[in-house]
């Protein structure tokens, strides 16, 4: 099948699932590929004494998605579940085969801008070690849910800050927290216990609030992550590939030791949001995906979530869904439900995901600590450019993209430096060109930012913007013939301004994209301007995409690879393979597509000229991906 939002099969799956609910509930799990939890915040957990109330929820689920494990909250806005209950609900689950685990937000008020606890406060931290101590003498895995942060700016930390930085208080102060107040503690109580910290999605700040990405994951005996990404119009503006990326990028903070990826039905304006999260998180080869929360996959899907781009092939035929519905019984059978559209997609992602092998990317180095052009990496990984996020620089790899957090590490020129004299290529954006400035990235190539912006309407040998769209661009200058521009942007009366930019040095290269002002106007640049800076980037990689902006590529060691389109209308991309390829075979059909011979890249003298590819056509419907294998 081609499509991938939730398909259109789903119709045909609720009726038979609806008019023949058995009596008894089935066998929990599993799918081949990966294990499914869900998490139950306390509020849930509190509920679940009554058994009849617990019996009908947990069926409502369990009909609708195969779950292996479930997290039982026993803390959350400083309400704390009783002993009685919590072993209880754990019994009832492990009847029914579940594996179950504790879970602990250290919130004090939700709703109050997500109010954490004080850990200058000596109240505050008794109360947090009693929470611990007590889900501790309960479980033997604990998750801490997102919150093991500190946003207190009382006048107890601000006297223990000093004239420290807000972030190297509370990265100190955090440290110091996890080992007396929740590791050691419940190390104490149970010894066997294997205490989780669960990040969430917004990586590039959280040392100001003192998760330490550096001590932390060697601290707890492991990490999960956050991959809800919900919709880039939310309050975060956080990018599709990010659902991919950040799991790919804590893995490789301590190899595997993360175990798995969450998801929530928050913040999307359409279902097929919600679908996305999940497959995201499964090709980034998460081991286990949690659904958050008990409650929340119990929300009903309505005709009125229908997603606009529906007249190109509807993810979620509503009509049909709901005739379907009411011709299995109609009234007093089940809703569809997220739970339903949780299982589809998973159901789905199973069927192939064995077959691709370990994902691979742009290795892209990202310090410790660092901040600088925040959340770049996503918005590259949404024009088709995989990427490989790393917490040490990659000595081996032939071509490093390194963006502005770069310049957090004092010794980066030097490590430039190093990479080109033995023949390697690195890529560094504008905005790190501007923080090296007078840090010795002259001695390189003598390329600059010249603080100033051009407005830019169109591009170098490429059909104009569309009407109304300007992008703001920084004014980058070199000197001629030192160095030479691939790829130019042009001002309204034909100025053009270096877009990508290349110098020599000793046996390897140095390149400069310029990035603009707006990152998402990365999305506007035409399809040949992409595949330019695609042909640099990703010139080591056997299999590119030559397309327009949001549309993304998956790419695994084993030849495998998934192409994603999050634009709401159909799009014609061209797979651009290595000349050993003759061409593919997609993995959800077996259908197998030919390749013809052509040509990819071709700018300039010192550019990379007219590379033989082997080059197939395909066409993605909205939001939506295939998955591919390169045959020989």
């Amino acid at each position: 099948m081609r499509r991938s939002s939730l398909l259109r099969a789903v119709l045909i799956s609720v009726a038979a699932i609806f008019s023949s609910l058995p009596d008894a509930l089935p066998a929990p799990g599993h799918y081949r590929n990966f294990a499914v939890s869900v998490y139950a915040r306390v509020y849930e957990v509190r509920r679940m004494a009554d058994p009849e109330w617990l019996q009908a929820h947990w069926d409502a689920i369990a009909r609708q998605v195969k779950v292996d494990k479930i997290y039982l909250e026993t803390h959350r806005d400083t309400i704390v579940a009783d002993a009685e209950t919590v072993k209880n609900a754990a019994e009832f689950f492990r009847k029914r085969g579940l594996e179950v685990a504790g879970g602990i937000t250290l919130t004090v008020d939700e709703s109050n801008r997500f109010e954490t606890y004080c850990y200058s406060n000596p109240e505050h931290r008794d109360k947090v070690r009693q929470v611990v101590e007590f889900t501790a003498g309960l479980f033997d895995e604990i998750i801490l849910d997102d919150f093991f942060f500190t946003n207190c700016k009382c006048e107890r930390c601000i006297r223990a800050k000093g004239e420290k930085s807000w972030t190297d208080f509370r990265l100190g102060l955090m440290d110091e927290a996890a080992r007396n107040l929740v590791i050691g503690p419940a190390k104490r109580v149970n010894p066997r216990v294997r205490m989780v910290i669960k990040y969430p999605n917004w990586y590039e700040h959280f040392q100001g609030l003192g998760f330490d990405l550096e001590r932390g994951p060697l601290l707890f005996d492991g990490v999960y992550t956050g991959t809800e990404t919900r919709d880039r119009t939310g309050d975060q503006h956080l990018q599709e590939y990010l659902g991919y990326s950040i799991f790919r990028y804590f893995e490789n903070l301590r190899p595997g030791h993360n175990g798995g990826g969450w998801v929530d039905t928050y913040g999307g304006r359409y279902p097929d949001r919600y679908a996305e999260q999940i497959w995201l998180t499964l090709f980034a080869r998460a081991p286990e995906i949690t659904l958050f929360d008990f409650l929340q996959l119990e929300r009903p899907i309505r005709p009125t979530d229908r997603a606009p781009w529906q007249e190109y092939g509807p993810s979620f035929d509503f009509d049909a869904m709901t005739a379907s519905v009411a011709a299995s019984g109609g009234e007093g059978k089940p809703p569809v439900t997220f739970a339903r559209a949780a299982g589809y997609t998973l159901e789905e992602v199973d069927r192939f995901l064995h077959e691709l092998g370990r994902p691979v990317g742009l290795p892209s180095y990202k310090p410790f600590h660092s901040t600088g052009e925040d959340f770049l990496h996503n918005y590259l990984g949404m024009i088709g450019i995989p990427i490989d996020l790393l917490p040490r620089f990659p000595e081996d790899a032939p071509m490093v993209l390194l963006t502005e957090s770069a310049a957090f590490d004092p010794g980066i020129v030097a490590k430039i430096e190093r990479q080109l004299r033995a023949g390697k290529s690195v890529t560094i954006t504008s905005g790190l060109l501007r923080a090296l400035e007078g840090k010795g990235i002259r001695h390189i190539a003598e390329i600059r930012d010249t603080g100033r912006r051009a407005v830019i309407k169109n591009f170098r040998g490429q059909p104009d913007l569309p009407p109304g769209l300007s992008i703001l661009i920084p004014q980058i200058q070199y000197l001629t013939n030192d160095a030479w521009e691939l790829a130019s942007a042009m001002t309204q009366n034909d100025l053009g301004y270096p877009l990508l930019v290349q110098a020599a040095y000793g046996g390897g290269t140095l390149y400069v994209l310029v990035i603009p002002d707006n990152f998402s106007d990365l999305y506007s640049f035409p399809p040949g301007v992409l595949t330019q800076i695609r042909n640099v980037l990703l010139r080591e990689m056997e299999v590119r995409v030559e397309a327009p902006g949001d549309v993304a590529l998956f790419v695994y060691d084993n030849g495998t690879f998934i192409v994603e389109s999050f634009r709401p209308e159909p799009v014609a991309v061209t797979l651009s393979l290595d000349s050993r390829y003759t061409g593919v075979r997609e993995l959800t059909t077996g259908e197998t597509l030919a390749g013809k011979e052509g040509t990819s890249g071709g700018f300039g003298p010192f550019g990379v000229g007219g590379v033989r590819r082997t080059m197939v056509p395909v066409e993605i419907k909205p939001h939506s991906y295939r998955v591919f294998a390169a045959l020989p």
